[in-house]
């Protein structure tokens, strides 16, 4: 448990506030005690840290009104003037509390009497205990404008989590759409040539999209999850290209319960599909693989189409776009995403994301091998 929740609970603050008092007040007696024994004076301890604490009771006493007025009247513009007004009134009052208080302490500690007592407070004490009252006026703001800066810190933390989480639920809601569009476009293609396997399309793209919805408010998924998301598009990409379309998975056993952004594989595959199986009559190969390099998860997509274009740069779709900015959202600096061509011809895809395992163990990962 967080040490801070504790101290927020009343109970800690009148046990912490106790203890600050009593430090002080055996700090003065040792102070006390030493001092007077190096002055030849007959003090002993016990008399020293009676007399100590009896004078640090009291303010501690005390300073739970002064509290509620330093809390009340704070010097802040528009009312500094009303407040410094208060505390000026309450200088003086405290003091003489303290006097009055610290007299009849002395009584019970075996003083001559009263009014003795509180003539030698009147005559030594008065402008020490206004020092005191200041400083825990002081010490109340200071606490005040902490605890302020902290709620602020902390909103503010709040705030940009929120944000963060609106922008990618935004790009989430962009990508769905984007791939639904695309299939259905492949869909109006394929039933003027093949309606049995246009009709087989439509019912794939129904289990699909019940994927996808399913997971529409998931940020991160297992390695496995998101595996399982990508063989059902492809079973809808193979009934449209055919053995135009082959496809290989090395993924590490290690890897399958690493969190990976949820659809982050499809724009991906699809990017693959589009630019190294889609232009080309003759079949086509996509690659997958996935290991884990120290504390990092390497993703690797590459095809054996044409490549990158040799004169101008690769144009990004939604799909590519739209990963680069959830990776950035979700990560930061900590992720590499990279486009280059590949040694033997077409299109290398790497990212690289920091590797956390998630809890969830609920199928056998070998199932993808």
């Amino acid at each position: 448990m967080s040490v801070e929740p504790i101290i927020q609970r009343p109970w800690a603050k009148w046990l912490l506030g106790f203890a600050f008092w009593t430090l002080i007040g055996v700090s003065f007696a040792s102070h006390f005690y030493l001092s007077s024994n190096e002055a030849g004076l007959a003090v002993g301890w016990k008399q020293a840290l009676s007399y100590a604490l009896g004078d640090w009771y009291v303010f501690a006493l005390l300073s739970i009104p002064v509290t509620f007025l330093a809390r009340r009247f704070r010097f802040e513009a528009g009312t500094w003037e009303r407040s410094l007004a208060i505390h000026l009134l309450g200088c003086p009052v405290f003091s003489l509390a303290y006097m009055t208080l610290r007299a009849w302490v002395g009584q019970l500690q075996g003083a001559a009497s009263f009014s003795g007592a509180f003539q030698r407070l009147l005559v030594k004490t008065w402008p020490y205990d206004l020092l005191i009252y200041w400083v825990i006026v002081v010490v109340c703001h200071a606490f005040d404008y902490y605890r302020k800066y902290r709620e602020r810190e902390l909103r503010t933390l709040e705030l940009e989590k929120h944000l963060a989480q609106a922008k990618l639920q935004a790009l989430q809601m962009q990508l769905n759409p984007h791939f639904l569009f695309n299939t259905l476009h492949s869909i109006s293609a394929l039933m003027h040539r093949d309606v049995e396997a246009a009709d087989a399309m439509i019912t794939r793209l129904s289990d699909l999209l019940r994927a996808a919805l399913a997971g529409a408010d998931t940020q991160e998924v297992p390695l496995r999850q998101e595996l399982q998301f990508l063989e059902r598009y492809l079973e809808i990409e193979k009934i449209r290209f055919g053995n135009r379309l082959a496809v290989a998975m090395d993924i590490a056993p290690d890897t399958f319960e690493a969190q990976v952004p949820n659809l982050i594989l499809q724009p991906l595959v699809e990017n693959a599909i589009r630019h190294g199986i889609e232009p080309r009559a003759r079949p086509g190969r996509i690659e997958l693989r996935a290991r884990r390099e120290a504390n990092v998860l390497a993703l690797h997509v590459s095809d054996n189409g044409a490549g990158l274009p040799k004169k101008s740069a690769l144009e990004e779709g939604v799909g590519l776009s739209n990963t680069r900015a959830r990776l950035r959202e979700l990560y930061g600096e900590k992720h590499q995403f990279e486009l280059r061509g590949g040694p033997q011809g077409g299109l290398e895809v790497q990212l690289t994301i920091p590797f956390r395992i998630s809890n969830h163990h609920d199928q056998d990962p070998n199932s993808h091998h």
